[in-house]
Formats: C-alpha cells, structure tokens, sequence
C-alpha cells in the first residue's frame, strides 16, 4: 500500500513517527517479492529508504530483527533485513536511543522466510521536549506473531517482562513514556497489567484498530500506553485515509 502511505507520510506532520514491518535491502529499491508457507506478497525492497527520502527533516532510525530471501522482477535474490522505524524529528533534541529483543534473537533465515516464532525487537527512543520543558521516551513495538491466534501463552508473558525491562531502561525519573505499536494481542492480555505496573495507562482497550484491508473478523492488534493520561490533548484512532491493514493511531501530548 505504498501509493496510499507515501501522500499521508507528506502530510502526518509527526514529530515522532513509529513504523513496524520495515524493509531494508542494500543497494536494492523499488518492489521485491516476498514469500513464506503463507503467503506471497509483493513489498518494498527498502522502505527505510522510502521513508527517508519523504522525511528529510527527520532522524530515521532502524532496528533489524531477522533477514531473509525476497526476489525483485528479475527473479533474483536478495537478503532483506525486516525490523522497526522510528523517525524523529530535527527540532526535537534526540538525548538516548534504546533497542532490545522482546522475543527471540537476530535471525538469518537462508531459504525461506518461516510464518511463526519470528524473532521481534522493540526500540526505544527519548527526546527532550523544549516546548515543555520535559523528557519524553517513546517505545515502539512490534510483538510475536503467532498463527494460532493472539492469545497469551508463555511466549507472550516473557516477552512482557523483556519489553518492561527495556521501557525502565530507557526512561528515566519524569519522563513522559509511550509505548505504542503492533502488539498482536487480545486486549485482556496479561501484557497490560505487567505495563500498568510501570504506570502505563492503554488508551485502546477493544477498539477496532484494522482497516478494511484486513478481511479477518478479530479487529485487535494496535495499542498505545502512556504514563500520564492527563497530558493527552488528541488521541484518534484514524478510520481514513487506509495506508496499512492497522489503523494509525494519532497521538497529541
């Protein structure tokens, strides 16, 4: 959906933008294809560059979590690295970046992709607030996917506790702390209470947050904490324009 992402990216106007599923293959742009035992999907050789080259005027950093094979028109193979994105933006001082594996390790995955147990990381950015005077930390999260379904099992409740390890080490005393991202959980997850013991407040709870690009009936996936809900001026959950299968999830503070 990268003619639909491109225009809204123009104009999101996001100090603090947080992608997950980000493509990066050296020295390749355009389309690739990608396969697992799933699926077969086209899907942007780079979209790190993608994004880069539509947000000049912000920081674009990456975090890998696995690589693998994609094919580009040609049918020749190339090893694509797949992880997180957070852009921040030039005016916003960028004072500590953070990134951990929730679940699993760095991958080489050499003949095909596999469609369950994929490594995932979560990264951690904290910039300072001039405006108000204030830190702000801001974890993005791409959590296990798993095909059996979006229930807790052991897997999910110890990449809990690393993705709480990760949001202490990150933040520091009074900041302000987002965690956001695609957790691929059911909103009665034991994930929440372990980030409400950090003092994380779920803005989400069961709303829809898919587009009509997803054709499956269970509509939960995205969530976004924070750890002061007074400081919120706007949160949406945006039905239009679709750029993904989620829903972007707009946050004011």
């Amino acid at each position: 959906m990268f003619d639909d992402l491109a225009p809204w990216l123009d104009a999101c106007g996001a100090d603090v933008l947080c992608l997950q599923e980000v493509t990066h293959t050296p020295g390749l742009g355009g389309w690739t294809r990608f396969d697992d035992a799933d699926r077969s999907l086209p899907q942007r050789a780079n979209l790190l560059g993608d994004v880069r080259a539509r947000l000049p005027r912000h920081h674009g950093l990456f975090t890998a979590s696995d690589a693998g094979p994609v094919q580009d028109r040609q049918q020749g193979f190339h090893r694509q690295d797949f992880g997180l994105a957070t852009f921040v933006g030039e005016t916003l001082p960028l004072v500590g970046v953070r990134s951990a594996f929730v679940h699993g390790a760095y991958t080489e995955h050499r003949d095909r992709w596999p469609n369950d147990g994929r490594p995932r990381a979560a990264l951690a950015v904290r910039v300072h607030d001039r405006r108000a005077e204030r830190f702000v930390t801001v974890v993005n999260l791409h959590g296990l996917r798993d095909p059996r379904g979006k229930a807790d099992t052991p897997a999910r409740r110890a990449q809990a506790g690393r993705l709480a390890d990760l949001v202490e080490g990150a933040r520091e005393d009074g900041d302000l702390t987002v965690v956001c991202g695609d957790f691929n959980l059911l909103p009665g997850s034991t994930t929440f209470a372990i980030l409400a013991d950090l003092g994380l407040t779920d803005l989400v709870g069961g709303a829809d947050t898919r587009t009509s690009r997803y054709p499956k009936p269970l509509r939960h996936a995205s969530y976004l904490l924070v750890s002061d809900p007074g400081a919120v001026e706007r949160f949406e959950i945006a039905t239009a324009p679709e750029v993904s299968d989620h829903r972007a999830l707009v946050l004011d503070l």
